[in-house]
């Protein structure tokens, strides 16, 4: 047993050796390892489909080693999901230059960085139904779009919103998972023409948010002022 856990990828002995120098993994690589093969199985199925076994096989790795690691499924799926929110919140470090909507098409820039580079974390973040949002599940979920909201903000000069801008703005979230997970799954439409679709729609909802709050009104009349301004010079 100690042998399987402490080693690396199950294999035998004659294999071992004529695969002749596979470099023995840290405990943090052989942890990353192990997420980055339950990221890609939780992309493709829900967590109910997935099990130790098959976490274990498409890692190469032994099923006591998984269990070694993180004690059970439940955990490797929230291990997997935390890894996954923080390789995107890394990526989300606020713009500090340009106008307002140019930090925001940057920011969506790197929202889709991380989407196309890490697509089986995406997915997994977002696959599964009501039952997979509770728990420390929720909080993670829960934790990433908090951050994404706040960097919205940030990018349009929004210290504070009101509900009807929160409403809106959280509406276009939506927007931008479901459309970032066509893409994932179609690849049908270039992913520049997707991110000007989809600050073009921001555009439209503030527009129309603005008829029920003045305050949106004034937003969405000086951001339009300052694209107007922009394409001038």
């Amino acid at each position: 047993m100690n042998a399987k856990v402490d080693g690396e990828r199950t294999a035998s002995p004659a294999r071992g050796r004529r695969g002749q120098g596979r470099r023995r993994l840290s405990v943090d690589e052989r942890r990353d390892e192990l997420i980055d093969a339950a990221l890609r199985l939780f992309s493709t199925r829900p967590p109910d489909e997935v099990s130790i076994d098959d976490v274990a096989v498409a890692a190469g790795a032994s099923r006591a080693l998984v269990y070694h690691y993180f004690g059970g499924k439940y955990e490797l799926y929230v291990a997997a999901l935390r890894s996954a929110a923080g390789r995107l919140s890394v990526l989300l470090e606020p713009p500090t230059e340009g106008r307002p909507l140019e930090r925001l098409r940057l920011s969506l820039s790197r929202y889709f960085d991380f989407v196309e580079s890490h697509a089986s974390g995406y997915s997994a973040l977002l696959r599964g139904g009501p039952a997979d949002r509770s728990g420390e599940v929720g909080e993670i979920i829960n934790g990433i779009r908090s951050l994404l909201l706040d960097r919205i903000l940030h990018a349009l000069d929004i210290p504070e919103p009101g509900p009807v801008l929160r409403i809106t703005l959280r509406s276009w979230m939506a927007c931008v998972e479901t459309a970032a997970m066509d893409w994932l799954e179609r690849r049908d439409l270039a992913r520049d023409e997707l991110e000007r679709l989809l600050v073009d729609q921001i555009v439209v909802l503030l527009h129309a948010a603005g008829r029920h709050d003045p305050r949106i009104s004034a937003l969405f009349d000086r951001l339009t002022q300052e694209e107007l301004g922009q394409a001038e010079d």
